[in-house]
């Protein structure tokens, strides 16, 4: 018996479009920082997924209709590598949010067919950055369709609890616990620096054990009680403790 294959069985997706992810360091910058920053936001939620500049195929069959979003949150599916995101292999589920960066390559036509892409297929929020500009334009789904945000500034993404907060100079993103997207050499700096007071602390409870430890013989030698020893000690080591947090 001839098993007859259907239509789509021999339809190749492929895994790029043959376009760059980025015309320049700005916007690969800010695509980087963007996808990564919301990786470490969901990086305890196995099923979040985040990807940066991956094909998105929408409709079975179709290896045309696709679009690679420079960062896509995707709530329901799991994390993992994927050549590509085919809808139809991922419950059908489509990504929730979309985040596009601009480069002066970028034409107003491409930006407004990504649009009409994302507004047809079902993303919920859609976000166009604009770093030369220091232009944010977001889009939130109202009913069937994806309706302008109004007022942009201190917006907190209904789906990513991110807020956005925009000045003359720059674009500052905060997770939802306050803390801002960071780079990774300004994430390593805070990491040194964390250390670097950690191993400080280290090695003062080190010198204040050591000069606790010489102090006890000198005090009894003094006639002091035991009791007394101890309390002079912890009286002591209170001051050292204040006085070292003056310092800092």
């Amino acid at each position: 018996m001839v098993q007859e294959l259907s239509p789509t069985t021999n339809i190749i997706y492929p895994d790029s479009d043959g376009q760059p992810m980025a015309d320049n360091t700005k916007q690969f910058r800010w695509i980087v920082v963007i996808k990564e920053n919301l990786e470490l936001l969901f990086a305890n939620d196995e099923n979040v997924f985040v990807a940066g500049d991956l094909l998105w195929y929408p409709v079975e069959g179709d290896s045309t209709t696709r679009k690679a979003p420079d960062a896509m949150v995707v709530f329901g599916r799991p994390k993992g590598d994927r050549g590509s995101y085919k809808q139809w292999e991922e419950d059908n589920i489509a990504p929730q949010v979309v985040f596009e960066i601009l480069s002066p390559g970028n034409r107003m036509t491409e930006m407004m067919r990504k649009l009409e892409f994302y507004d047809h297929f079902g993303v919920e929020e859609y976000y166009l950055y604009d770093p030369d500009r220091v232009d944010l334009t977001g889009w939130k789904r109202e009913g069937n369709s994806l309706e302008r945000i109004d007022s942009i500034q201190n917006w907190v993404s209904p789906r990513l609890q991110i807020r956005f907060e925009i000045t003359p100079d720059s674009l500052t993103i905060y997770h939802p616990n306050g803390e801002q997207f960071y780079t990774f050499v300004q994430l390593e700096q805070l990491r040194q620096e964390a250390e670097n007071a950690r191993q400080e602390a280290e090695n003062r409870a080190q010198e204040a054990e050591k000069a606790r430890q010489n102090a006890i013989p000198k005090l009894l030698e003094m006639g002091l009680t035991p009791e007394q020893v101890a309390e002079a000690l912890n009286l002591a080591i209170t001051e050292i403790i204040e006085s070292q947090n003056s310092d800092l």
